[in-house]
């Protein structure tokens, strides 16, 4: 195996490791499924055009989004969730159990062909952020099977698709992809809901994100000030880069302004009539409601290797029942 790496190094001239990255192993050169080439083709995308992956632990679901051809990015594709552990929250220590919740860069070198949970991708935790505020944790994956400790797990079939997206938007050129990690859509009633969890005002923060994505339909760009993540540039007109500095006020972007105004407003009312009193409670983890009935009706071993085919309803999964002893990749 070393061998053929090596030699297919030796190929390769401006894209130097990148192609034995994304073909050294069979399973990751599978072709991109014909429903969503399909799919790509009446968005008016191409395999080749930049992707970005948005993961919400609540609703158990994985989405890939694509950029079409105006330059806006629409979504290709929700993935059910077969298994993440932990509770809603960030990631603070090594064997937490806890799934990351933030803003990651992935790139080709982090994509894994010859991963033990069949094919995987690590997500770059701990960022910037996450390490300065001391965060500790490594080899945080999208993979393969249905069991995770800190992981987000996507069964076999699951992973392969969106590897082979992911695979064919770098190899047109795209050098990072950009991954949003939610504890949950970030919709006023689960705004409101979740208003008295100490991570709140983490999620506040990711809000902004969340938001920008939602209006510009475009990645936003990530900076860090506040022990938090900073999304409008300074007086000089960059992002800030230093996690632990203070932020410099600016004045927002007056669409995202707008939807934040009517979120909280909204966020008011929905607490005021008392639609937000029942929070979801979280053993270790969930799991989306598709896959618990297979599990119910095959067993964990069948259901390593199962995915949905067809889209699915948000819903709110309970405690997994998948194997939560796998360790941290």
């Amino acid at each position: 195996m070393f061998l053929r790496v090596l030699l297919l190094c030796l190929a390769t001239t401006l894209a130097g490791c990148v192609s034995t990255v994304l073909d050294v192993d069979q399973k990751a050169s599978q072709p991109i499924p014909a429903s969503l080439v399909a799919e790509m083709k009446r968005q008016s995308m191409k395999p080749s055009d930049p992707i970005l992956v948005r993961i919400f632990k609540q609703e158990s679901e994985l989405e890939v989004w694509k950029r079409t051809r105006n330059g806006r990015y629409a979504l290709l594709k929700t993935f059910p969730m077969c298994r993440w552990s932990g509770k809603l929250g960030p990631k603070k220590r090594i064997g937490d159990r806890q799934a990351p919740e933030g803003f990651y860069q992935v790139t080709a070198s982090m994509l894994n062909p010859s991963s033990k949970y069949y094919l995987s991708f690590n997500l770059g935790y701990p960022n910037r952020l996450e390490s300065a505020l001391g965060y500790t944790g490594e080899a945080l994956m999208v993979h393969g099977a249905c069991s995770s400790s800190g992981c987000y797990a996507m069964t076999d079939d699951g992973v392969a698709e969106i590897y082979a997206v992911v695979r064919e938007a770098l190899k047109g050129g795209q050098t990072v992809f950009q991954v949003q990690a939610f504890p949950f859509r970030m919709t006023p009633r689960n705004m409101a809901k979740n208003r008295n969890d100490p991570n709140y005002a983490f999620w506040q923060n990711l809000k902004k994100g969340y938001d920008l994505f939602e209006v510009t339909r475009t990645p936003p760009q990530i900076g860090y000030c506040g022990r938090g993540y900073a999304f409008e540039p300074g007086p000089d007109g960059s992002l800030p880069s230093d996690p632990l500095a203070q932020c410099t006020t600016t004045s927002p972007n007056p669409l995202i302004a707008s939807k934040q105004e009517a979120d909280e407003r909204a966020i008011h009312d929905i607490v005021a009539r008392g639609y937000a009193s029942n929070v979801d409670a979280y053993t270790d983890g969930g799991m989306h409601p598709v896959f618990r009935k297979l599990l119910e009706k095959s067993g964990p071993k069948k259901l390593a290797k199962k995915t949905s085919k067809t889209g699915v309803p948000v819903s709110r999964p309970d405690a997994a029942l998948a194997d939560p002893h796998s360790p941290e990749q």
